[in-house]
């Protein structure tokens, strides 16, 4: 199942998403969410992780068995280093990680890659989906251009 990968919410300030209809600015020029960041390395200046994460949504009684990716670099030394899921907690103070893929990601494009394999039931509690950047370089481009649930 496709999921909206315009939806993909910055983590922290350092993190730059946009988004250009006509030309994306990365490869053929198809169009995608473009991510940029202000600093290096694959932890944000406040620290913690820098990512990109949603709430996903997903059919009822549907369980999810991984996740898709569908992206294209400007130079692949930029590169997603993980995929993960996590599920809210009740109370919703804590959240549970399902899926903590941390495969680098950094395959020359536009190519689509799948997350190891997981099973999380959403009837649990609300899901979160974290990807995790790694910028060798502040000029670097990475380009979503597709975000997908395997589902059962």
């Amino acid at each position: 199942m496709w999921i909206d990968h315009l939806a993909l919410l910055p983590g922290d300030p350092s993190v730059l998403t946009s988004f250009n209809a006509i030309n994306s600015g990365v490869g053929s020029g198809l169009s995608g969410l473009v991510i940029q960041s202000t600093t290096t390395g694959d932890t944000s200046p406040g620290g913690g992780n820098k990512v990109l994460e949603t709430a996903v949504e997903v059919p009822p009684k549907s369980k999810i068995k991984g996740v898709r990716v569908c992206l294209e670099y400007s130079n692949n030394r930029s590169f997603i280093d993980q995929i993960r899921l996590a599920q809210v907690q009740s109370p919703p103070s804590s959240a549970l990680v399902l899926l903590d893929d941390a495969t680098p990601q950094n395959q020359a494009g536009p190519v689509c890659v799948d997350s190891l394999p997981t099973s999380v039931d959403p009837a649990n509690g609300p899901v979160l989906l974290s990807l995790r950047l790694n910028f060798a370089d502040t000029s670097d481009k990475i380009v979503i251009r597709g975000l997908g649930l395997h589902l059962s």
